[in-house]
């Protein structure tokens, strides 16, 4: 599989995923075996046992629901937590709502109000879920 994730590592730890079948059926299991390559990773799931089982997900999206998702260091988030979040300034002016978080490689950036912000310490001043909010002092406009 190729896994979409920071923490490729962290399959290994998980108790449960979501298997989206071909078709749209659902199916929750758990990995047995994960060997990272560079090409991705190589994972066995419970009930799977051989090869003629492994064609029959062939395709298959591998998810982690929010439940099942492991604990992120303090000030790491998952990207379904910052969607849909309100940016506001320190000053409390709104920007909008992160409809888009773009992954860069060197960092997030968050779409909010049709701005693009660099998610870094420069730029987010604090990321509060309970409150569903970002305070970000972000670069200026181009137009400005």
């Amino acid at each position: 599989m190729r896994p979409e994730t920071d923490f490729p590592q962290r399959l290994a730890e998980l108790d449960a995923v979501c298997l989206e079948l071909p078709g749209g059926r659902e199916e929750v299991t758990r990995p047995t075996h994960v060997r990272l390559t560079p090409k991705g990773a190589l994972v066995r799931f419970e009930g799977y046992r051989n090869r003629n089982d492994a064609e029959r997900i062939r395709g298959a999206w591998v998810k982690i629901r929010p439940s099942m998702s492991p604990p992120l260091p303090k000030g790491s988030f998952y990207v379904h937590q910052i969607l849909g979040l309100r940016v506001v300034t320190p000053e409390g002016r709104e920007l909008g709502e992160v409809t888009e978080v773009i992954r860069t490689g060197a960092n997030d950036v968050y779409v909010a109000g049709g701005r693009m912000i660099p998610a870094v310490r420069d730029f987010i001043r604090e990321i509060n879920l309970e409150r569903g909010v970002i305070v970000a002092d972000p670069p200026p406009e181009e137009d400005e």
